[in-house]
């Protein structure tokens, strides 16, 4: 069965840094778009970032500059490094593959994983 497995959540100060991997299995993802949601509680879960087959990269604004997604796609595995982190990153950070080209969209992604918890303290 298809399977997508979050690590790499955890607690953080406002300013550091983390690395979240997104381990799949039970079908090859290469020519998937490969993203990174997340969701606080009693809100939406919103886009973070996407990666391409070919390796494009999309931004969600706030972290532009700060978070960089890629993939590996040897490993069939895609990772979000989260550098100089603030509080208001704090969520639950979901891995998901699409087969489409709405990266943008969570209703599009047809593979999600369970998510990992990210907490940054001020």
């Amino acid at each position: 069965q298809v399977q997508m497995v979050e690590s790499g959540g955890g607690l953080v100060q406002a300013g550091g840094s983390l690395r979240l991997s997104c381990i799949t299995s039970g079908r090859t993802f290469t020519t998937y778009f490969m993203g990174w949601f997340r969701q606080a509680p009693g809100k939406e879960r919103d886009f973070v970032a996407a990666i391409s087959p070919s390796g494009g990269t999309f931004y969600e604004d706030s972290v532009k500059g700060r978070f960089t997604i890629s993939r590996d796609n040897a490993k069939n595995a895609v990772y979000l490094q989260m550098n100089n982190v603030k509080p208001e990153d704090t969520a639950v950070y979901f891995c998901a593959a699409h087969y489409g080209s709405t990266y943008y969209d969570a209703d599009e992604y047809e593979y999600w994983g369970q998510g990992t918890q990210v907490t940054v303290s001020s």
